[in-house]
């Protein structure tokens, strides 16, 4: 059993799992040179002879528990036929959306459409480097890939939902769009899950933008459908509902296998409040300073936690300036802590 695997369902803690978020992406001189030569971002994603070997390129250089395939949560809106395109300085675009187009969209078509992702995690998942690793596929949760798709764009704060996409649509053709992606992000996981993904994580990045009065029916219940429909399929599943203002109560009633808590929240509370394996927390602001104040940090989590399942993360993506000499310091680090 992997690392990983042993500490979501054996619930060891000590063997000190680690990846990160975005541990393949711009920090790392070897995926500038092949982004440099593909500057469409989709394109790149959908490119199953590049996107394996990005997949890998973290595994080569550092002693990582887990790849996780170089793709995108909008994907989903892309397979649905929804235009996404990323600007540089802007991030991403989405066209208008056409509800009725989305109600046509046929299970086939779909996957046809993301095909190159599911055979990319087929190759990857074939790689010696994975041996005795885990392979993570991904999608966005629900309310995020909603939020998306309505306002076309990243929402940086909460005025921007009520302003740009509670007005824009009917209260009965909110819950069907909802519906619409929680149906085809089944799809997605089954595909991901039968190409080799041995675990699911589930980015919910825009969960703190809502009111808790509004979290059973765009957060709890379609994450529930989610979470159970990838346990059935015999795969682990690790939520991040980032910045959500309850972590305890998510956990009751969500109930994933693990999960990932971000850097704004104490870390002591959660270990008194949650009983499931824990992932993450690490501000990856940290990884920009020195690595006295990184091995504080670090150790901090690690002491915590020593005694509770534990996957050591980040509370959100590798930021892009960061020294790749910082990551492999901090992977030995967490290797070494007793």
């Amino acid at each position: 059993m992997t690392p990983i695997q042993s500490c979501i369902v054996n619930k060891n803690n000590t063997k000190n799992p680690v990846w990160f978020m975005r541990q393949a992406g711009r920090y790392l001189p070897e995926f500038r040179e092949i982004r440099k030569e593909n500057p469409n971002f989709i394109e790149l994603c959908l490119n199953k002879n590049l996107t394996p070997e990005i997949t890998l390129q973290p595994l080569k250089r550092f002693e990582l528990d887990a790849a996780i395939i170089f793709s995108d949560i909008l994907m989903l809106p892309y397979g649905l036929g929804q235009q996404v395109e990323f600007k540089k300085n802007y991030g991403p675009s989405l066209e208008d959306l056409d509800l009725n187009k989305l109600l046509n969209v046929k299970d086939e078509d779909f996957s046809n459409k993301l095909k190159p992702v599911y055979e990319a995690i087929n190759i990857v998942s074939k790689d010696k480097l994975l041996n005795e690793k885990d392979l993570l596929g991904f999608i966005g949760a629900p309310w995020t890939i909603f939020v998306y798709m309505l306002n076309k764009k990243s929402p940086k704060l909460a005025k921007d939902l009520k302003n740009s996409i509670f007005n824009k649509i009917q209260d009965k053709d909110m819950q069907k769009l909802l519906w619409i992606i929680v149906k085809f992000l089944k799809i997605h996981i089954k595909n991901q899950v039968e190409s080799g993904a041995t675990i699911i994580q589930i980015f919910d990045s825009w969960a703190g933008l809502l009111e808790e009065k509004s979290y059973e029916d765009y957060i709890y219940n379609p994450t529930i459908e989610l979470v159970n429909y990838t346990k059935k399929l015999g795969v682990s599943v690790i939520c991040f509902p980032r910045n959500i203002k309850n972590y305890k109560k998510f956990c009751e009633v969500v109930n994933p296998s693990a999960v990932n808590i971000d850097y704004e929240v104490d870390p002591k509370i959660i270990l008194k409040d949650i009983k499931i394996p824990i992932q993450g927390g690490l501000d990856p602001k940290i990884l920009l300073g020195d690595k006295d104040q990184l091995k504080k940090e670090a150790n901090k989590y690690l002491e915590i936690f020593k005694d509770h399942p534990y996957i050591f993360n980040l509370g959100h993506g590798v930021l892009p300036e960061t020294d790749p000499n910082m990551v492999d310091y901090l992977i030995k680090f967490v290797k070494d802590f007793k």
